[in-house]
């Protein structure tokens, strides 16, 4: 009688922080988001851009020469070109940054860059060259309150994004979260635009349904396929 050995496969949830604050508000709701993964028995790691030597784009086209060696991936080699290449291992991924001038983050920026456009196929279906569904949540914070952010225009990235990552990964899910605390104690910076303690107080209050928000998409990434 033949035994055969029991093969468990492990799921992977990575997250990448895209904010120069490795300990801000956009790191705990990425950590919170695995949290939501962990729960439904997925492996978790983040990752800080800020750790990483790395650019972003270099515009060399090397992605998109027929029969070259670095047709479908970017031909830059640094710190980033191990983690893009893993992503396709893994079975999620959840992204974040902050809102920087109507933006996120320049890490963010670049490492959306280097993730996406080597994937993107110029034919008249938007083709894709990533093998597989990825879903993908990504988590963009912001002092501005909500009223502010649609005045401003700030919440048309994220909706960008949203549908770029869908059409080149298959799932794309977002979380957008306003009045986050810019300052431990805003009394000594130049921010007059708000009021301290009003500020503080609606930040901390907040905070728990934020997290809860950002635990509940890192359970609807495992779910998604």
């Amino acid at each position: 009688m033949l035994a055969y050995e029991r093969q468990v496969f492990i799921m992977k949830i990575l997250a990448i922080n895209g904010s120069p604050r490795k300990n801000g508000t956009t790191s705990t709701l990425l950590e919170h988001a695995l949290k939501g993964a962990a729960s439904q028995g997925f492996k978790t790691e983040i990752i800080h851009l800020r750790d990483l030597d790395f650019s972003g784009c270099l515009g060399c086209f090397s992605c998109k020469l027929k029969d070259g060696q670095s047709y479908g991936k970017c031909a830059a080699k640094d710190e980033l070109t191990p983690i893009l290449s893993r992503i396709k291992d893994d079975d999620a991924l959840v992204i974040g940054s902050p809102n920087y001038i109507g933006g996120p983050s320049s890490l963010m920026k670049a490492f959306i860059e280097r993730l996406v456009y080597p994937n993107m196929v110029y034919d008249d279906n938007w083709s894709t060259l990533f093998p597989k569904t990825l879903p993908i949540g990504f988590i963009y914070t912001m002092s501005s309150s909500e009223q502010w952010m649609k005045e401003m225009g700030y919440d048309q990235y994220p909706t960008f994004i949203v549908n770029a990552l869908k059409l080149f990964f298959g799932s794309a899910d977002a979380l957008i979260v306003n009045d986050t605390n810019v300052f431990d104690d805003y009394s000594k910076y130049m921010y007059e635009r708000t009021n301290p303690a009003e500020k503080a107080r609606t930040a901390r209050e907040r905070l728990p349904e934020d997290c809860r928000k950002a635990f509940d998409l890192g359970v609807r990434l495992t779910r998604q396929e």
